[in-house]
């Protein structure tokens, strides 16, 4: 089926690359415009490489040659001035807004709870959860009924995971922050939901860094050595999903397919919540 979306306008955080950009491609083969915004500069604590100017570009250049508009950002979420004045542009632009995916994230690397240290802790919260509430509440007033927003959680906002507890706080207040908006907005016709992807095999994943957390026990570890680890969390025998998999739930519940369906947590995990 094809122009699930067709008509639309998204509003993606974090686009640059990875899911974000996924997540556009895939909206925009399905027929939606888009307004794609990522910081685009080095986050302290991050393991990931960073996204750059040229990552944001580039996606720009997939959409485009979908036939697709795209207006772009760089924008850090954090920054709710900022995060309006690219929505209200974007809209200007192109005219609506009918779909918000806040999407943008971090993952840095804790202690024990006990003994985080207050700034990365601070950071943390600021990023995937403030900043969630933050892009959601500068595109709610662009949009009307029939209206859809998805936001990125986790598996680790369903279950917890030992030396991650900032980032497991975090992913579990944006399904707080799914399940206030869907009451809120419920009466206008407005849906939220959230996605909650086990390993993805993005760059916040798939970087050295992860991989010599994970395999200490090696000197040079490369991905073949890190897979059976990640495997290890999942019913189902793959070490992760790609970032399509997500992209394909993101369009479900951005399309009118799902239009009775808000308020609900929807699982890309493999079956890890099963563990």
């Amino acid at each position: 089926m094809a122009g699930r979306v067709d008509g639309k306008v998204a509003f993606i955080t974090g686009a640059a690359r990875g899911q974000g950009r996924s997540h556009a491609v895939r909206l925009a083969q399905e027929g939606a415009d888009i307004i794609a915004v990522d910081i685009c500069q080095p986050i302290e604590n991050s393991a990931a490489p960073p996204a750059t100017p040229e990552d944001l570009a580039e996606t720009a250049d997939l959409v485009k040659a979908l036939d697709r508009r795209i207006v772009t950002a760089e924008v850090d979420v954090r920054d709710y001035d900022s995060l309006k004045a690219a929505v209200d542009g974007g809209v200007e632009q192109l005219g609506r807004l009918d779909i918000v995916v806040a999407n943008a994230g971090i993952g840095t690397v804790g202690v024990r709870l006990d003994r985080m240290d207050e700034d990365l802790w601070r950071q943390m919260i600021d990023i995937n959860l403030s900043g969630v509430w933050k892009s959601v509440k500068a595109a709610v007033r662009h949009l009307d009924s029939g209206a859809s927003i998805v936001l990125t959680s986790s598996v680790a906002g369903l279950k917890a995971y030992p030396h991650t507890g900032h980032y497991v706080a975090a992913k579990h207040g944006v399904v707080g922050l799914m399940r206030s908006f869907a009451v809120e907005l419920g009466p206008r016709n407005i849906r939220v939901n959230s996605v909650h992807p086990t390993h993805v095999n993005t760059p916040l994943l798939i970087n050295d860094n992860t991989f010599r957390l994970f395999r200490p026990d090696l000197e040079n570890p490369g991905l073949d050595d890190f897979a059976p680890i990640c495997q290890t969390f999942h019913v189902l025998p793959i070490p992760w999903v790609t970032a399509e998999d997500i992209s394909n739930a993101v369009l479900f519940l951005a399309s009118d397919e799902s239009r009775y369906i808000t308020g609900i947590a929807l699982p890309i995990d493999a079956g890890s919540c099963l563990k």
